[in-house]
């Protein structure tokens, strides 16, 4: 793999968790990974709830859109994490690069019932858990078997 790993995040509306996890992995990993988001079929806006969650917990967010799965169709990247179930039962393309892939099913903070005031709790409850996904993902030994890696991010949906 590459020293600078291309990271997919896949939800169905990108929107809200993938839009999350993307600003979180930039955030955090500096130039170690790119960070890239998209959906199977996009809401064309980031949602409210994403924004605060973000505002809240300090990541920056500028410059983030919602955008299609089509957009990466030829862009070779080295792995694709679908954050919804509706993402990952759908028949993803196919990437150049052969990406690892991985589930992190997660529920989805802009269907959250509730307060304004529950659904941005409710938000950077899941930005939360994303984090340290996203930690672990970080952290992983990238010059690891792919089988090995898959595994691991594979467990780090787990948590």
């Amino acid at each position: 793999m590459p020293d600078r790993r291309k990271v997919l995040f896949l939800c169905t509306g990108n929107s809200c968790r993938s839009q999350m996890a993307e600003a979180l992995l930039r955030a955090m990993a500096g130039d170690r990974f790119e960070a890239l988001s998209a959906g199977s079929h996009p809401a064309g806006y980031i949602h409210g709830t994403a924004i605060e969650a973000m505002r809240r917990l300090d990541i920056p967010f500028a410059g983030q859109a919602s955008k299609s799965w089509d957009e990466f169709a030829e862009t070779a990247v080295d792995v694709v994490i679908t954050l919804c179930d509706a993402a990952a039962a759908e028949t993803c393309p196919v990437w150049p690069g052969d990406p690892i892939r991985a589930h992190w099913s997660l529920p989805d903070p802009a269907g959250y019932l509730g307060t304004e005031e529950q659904r941005a709790d409710f938000a950077v409850t899941i930005a939360r858990r994303l984090r340290a996904k996203i930690e672990g993902l970080v952290n992983l030994d990238w010059s690891a078997d792919r089988t090995v890696l898959t595994e691991q991010l594979i467990r780090l949906g787990e948590i």
